[in-house]
């Protein structure tokens, strides 16, 4: 993850005023100590012989004005050093605080994930939930692969063949274009919507699933890179942009990544209850869909085959253990930042009939497959 350092201005002044107050005290101090001396010694000039041993030998009540100058400066110096330990932990406290309210901000904005980590069990039964559902649609196949080409190439079957492996199996990134994109409200998970199907609480959308995404590919010995940056809000149009150069700054950091996962919900269909759902064992997950792009709209993209490949590798794996997780892959004009890196796809998770409770049970079951293919 990358971490990012938060200059508090508030702190620092008051870093900045508690040293100015020791520098004041210490001054102070110096010219009282150093003024009190001067007035000694004009003082003890001025007496004859007799003065000095009176001022200087004990009276009969064992005072002296010397005792009393040293008892003066003494209670002086005491009485500043105790002014400026209580202004010093005054100001100890309320920088405590402010990091104490820091934090709490902080938790409060990222998504929150529990710890429990649960491990996708294989060998179980799935099936496809047809209620809220669209039977997927087709024109091309590579085994149990099924292809829907909406690009102007012509797609053949040693495009599909995925004789293709990645150089680094260690590093995945993982971003989102349309990081507003939420779901169906439940009980676990219920917001307010500020937009159709939007909200910018990263809380509820495709972002938290993208986290739950990064805590099982961790749990399995992956370094994931999650960001979470926003990049359809304020403005929808040129989210593509806005993240192309996300993407390039993570990759100038980490030039070995390979694996790009550009994680979305599926966009508002012809109905908002629109649910693709698969059953697997006792649980309910939303399906998934990878959409590839391809430099059918005119922009250089030398990677799309590789992609492509790599999307069909890893759907076979998905097909191979959890059957129905997937929908058919869908190949497109547009390129969608894939250029990158030859493992870029895009993942859709669920549609807007789906709740967020069911996609993240799905990032379980994408976690195991991913971690078949990479292993």
């Amino acid at each position: 993850m990358i971490n990012v350092t938060v200059i508090n201005l508030k702190s620092i002044m008051k870093y900045l005023v508690g040293v100015s107050i020791l520098v004041i005290g210490i001054a102070c101090t110096r010219f009282f100590y150093n003024k009190s001396n001067q007035d000694l010694t004009k003082q003890i000039a001025s007496m004859n012989f007799t003065q000095c041993l009176d001022e200087t030998l004990p009276d009969i009540n064992g005072n002296s004005n010397i005792r009393k100058f040293e008892s003066s400066v003494s209670t002086r110096s005491s009485n500043l050093k105790r002014m400026l330990n209580v202004e010093l932990q005054m100001m100890e406290n309320l920088v405590e605080e402010d990091k104490e309210k820091e934090n709490v901000e902080e938790i409060q904005e990222a998504p929150q994930v529990e710890e429990n980590l649960e491990v996708a069990q294989t060998n179980v039964t799935t099936q496809e939930i047809q209620e809220n559902n669209i039977t997927p649609k087709y024109n091309g196949e590579f085994g149990t692969v099924k292809i829907k080409n909406e690009s102007d190439k012509e797609i053949t079957q040693e495009m599909l063949t995925p004789n293709i492996s990645l150089e680094d199996n260690k590093d995945i990134i993982i971003f989102h274009t349309h990081t507003c994109e939420s779901y169906t409200p439940s009980e676990k998970f219920n917001y307010e919507m500020t937009g159709n199907y939007r909200t910018t609480d990263l809380n509820f959308t495709v972002a938290r699933v993208g986290t739950e995404l990064e805590k099982c590919l961790t749990g399995y010995g992956y370094n994931v890179i999650h960001d979470q940056t926003y990049h359809d809000y304020p403005a929808y149009s040129g989210s593509y942009g806005r993240s192309l150069t996300t993407v390039k700054n993570i990759l100038n950091n980490n030039p070995n990544a390979q694996m790009v996962i550009d994680l979305h919900r599926d966009a508002v269909g012809s109905s908002s209850d629109y649910a693709p759902s698969v059953k697997i064992g006792d649980e309910v997950a939303a399906q998934m869909m990878f959409v590839i792009g391809t430099d059918g709209g005119g922009l250089q993209h030398l990677n799309w085959q590789q992609n492509l490949k790599y999307a069909v590798k890893l759907q076979e794996k998905a097909n191979e253990l959890y059957p129905g997780l997937f929908r058919p892959i869908i190949v497109r004009n547009s390129r969608y930042n894939q250029h990158l890196t030859k493992a870029a796809v895009i993942i859709e998770v669920g549609a807007t009939g789906n709740t967020l409770d069911q996609c993240l049970v799905s990032m379980k079951y994408l976690a195991k497959v991913i971690s078949e293919v990479m292993k």
